[in-house]
């Protein structure tokens, strides 16, 4: 049994929920060149499905992707009078 047939990798089913993006789509949506997504996928920091020789990635594993690497704002302290 191959690594990407074990059971362990199987996705969980809220992945196959909702719409399937290309890499084309993923690309617009960050506002970045389609090597980007392709990097992600390779480095397998994206969550994605392959439907036989093409690869979809589902919108909420996009959406993950984006949640994770939102950074809060710094608050700003009020400087004391010198």
């Amino acid at each position: 049994m191959t690594p990407a047939r074990d059971a362990k990798a199987v996705p969980p089913q809220d992945v196959t929920k909702g719409r399937l993006l290309t890499v084309e789509e993923v690309a617009a949506r960050l506002n970045t060149s389609p090597r980007f997504p392709r990097r992600l996928i390779d480095e397998r920091r994206i969550t994605f499905v392959r439907v036989g020789r093409k690869v979809r990635i589902p919108e909420s594993a996009l959406e993950e992707f984006i949640r994770a690497g939102v950074v809060p704002p710094i608050t700003t302290r009020k400087r004391r009078a010198a």
